[in-house]
């Protein structure tokens, strides 16, 4: 049997801005198009998106703000795993680009959408390397009070997504 190496890679957010990490196919149109899409959903969005390719074993960066070019770059390069996206932007949340990206016939599976702390799982064997899940913030320890889950809906109703 063949070596597996699981080795846990902390994703560089020093701002806390909002992150997506996932995975594609057909990389060379991949990351522009995706790029596109999410410009299309949020007018105003400053994002960036790196996505690995198989071959010629590069990653590929694309965005419309030097900062978060860098920071997509190196992140995904840190993952190393082919077809995977990283995804990182401010002046929206998740929720505005999700169906966007769910819907892209590029987009094959989203790990993460958060501007929590993450850290990627990857496994690496003789072929290459995979995002085997993403840790995203830190473990529940209790089911919230009633106070609790008012003081969520009152939050979430300030934002404009009311649940009463």
């Amino acid at each position: 049997m063949r070596d597996v190496k699981i080795e846990r890679i902390e994703v560089r957010n020093p701002e806390g801005k909002q992150v997506i990490i996932g995975q594609g196919n057909f990389t060379i149109f991949a990351c522009d198009d995706i790029f596109r899409a999410l410009l299309t959903a949020v007018p105003g969005l400053k994002c960036a998106v790196a996505m690995n390719e198989a071959a010629p074993k590069l990653t590929r960066v694309t965005g419309n703000d030097e900062g978060l070019k860098r920071l997509a770059g190196e992140n995904s390069l840190r993952i190393g795993a082919s077809h995977s996206f990283f995804i990182i932007f401010e002046n929206a949340f998740p929720i505005n680009v999700l169906g966007v990206l769910k819907s892209h016939p590029a987009v094959a599976n989203i790990y993460a959408a958060s501007a929590n702390p993450l850290e990627v799982i990857v496994a690496e064997t003789e072929l290459g390397r995979a995002v085997l899940g993403v840790v995203d913030g830190t473990a529940v320890e209790r089911i919230e009070t009633e106070a609790e889950k008012e003081e969520r809906r009152e939050l979430c109703a300030r934002l404009g997504y009311s649940v009463k």
